[in-house]
């Protein structure tokens, strides 16, 4: 997960977390460009990739401290104790980044967020919180695992994209669909506000596709306001932009982060 023993140990650590439905390696690229800048740790959420999948004993539960109680134990023996990082998260990443910042706020050289999905800022009038809870409902009421992981990849992705998906993905998308669920238990049952991300005294990049929903860009947006340090800048694609347009999603981060470094 790390780079190689024989790799200089002095670079800052950067660590890096991936959206629903995904895994650690949809950071490849951004760890192959900053390989000789970051020491990249980019570990598998719980339930997706190599990660196993949680507890059935917490699903009622199951929350963002669960997620980030199985990052810190990967990042044990990774990282000094106490040792600062950058830390890079994407979509359901996002929100569980902003749960670890505020964890260790005093450990995170800069927060780099790409449509965090912490849906739970959202006052519930909103319209925003109001698209992702038809979105959830219509996930919960699907009458098979493959039709609400079509309503969950067709939002991200536009009407027929997972129909278009090859067969192979279609399965692998399908059997996520659960762990997806207690994504959403968790981020509606986090009890973080907006005043909570004002404490954050950290410097922020908030980023947003030109073509993503509603519900992430005002999250971006509300987010973008509540925090100190932060600043908001959108690029091309939609929320899926750091998979479909990792290049222009990548410099932007890639600028900040050294930046960041070097402040």
């Amino acid at each position: 997960m790390t780079d190689s023993p024989d790799a200089p140990q002095r670079r800052p650590a950067c660590v890096l977390l991936h959206s629903s439905m995904s895994s650690r390696s949809q950071w490849s690229a951004l760890m192959a460009q900053q390989q000789n800048h970051l020491r990249c740790i980019a570990p598998d959420l719980l339930g997706y990739g190599k990660a196993p999948f949680p507890d059935p004993a917490i699903h009622v539960a199951f929350s963002l401290e669960h997620e980030v109680q199985a990052i810190l134990a990967t990042l044990d023996g990774q990282l000094e104790p106490d040792e600062p990082f950058h830390l890079v998260g994407h979509s359901y990443g996002g929100a569980t980044a902003l749960r670890l910042a505020r964890r260790f706020p005093q450990r995170i050289l800069s927060l780099t967020l790409f449509e965090p999905v912490a849906f739970h800022l959202l006052a519930p009038a909103n319209p925003a919180r109001a698209e992702i809870a038809a979105v959830i409902a219509r996930i919960d009421s699907a009458t098979s695992p493959r039709d609400g992981a079509e309503a969950f990849i067709d939002y991200w992705n536009g009407a027929g994209a997972f129909a278009a998906l090859p067969d192979v993905m279609q399965q692998r998308f399908t059997g996520q669909i659960a762990k997806v669920r207690l994504d959403f238990v968790a981020l509606l049952g986090e009890p973080a506000t907006l005043r909570d991300m004002a404490a954050l005294d950290i410097p922020t990049l908030v980023l947003f596709g030109r073509d993503g929903p509603l519900s992430t860009r005002t999250v971006a947006e509300e987010l973008t306001a509540a925090l100190p340090r932060a600043v908001m800048r959108r690029t091309a694609g939609g929320h899926m932009a750091p998979l479909t347009h990792a290049a222009d999603v990548n410099a932007v981060i890639g600028q900040f982060l050294a930046a960041a470094t070097d402040a």
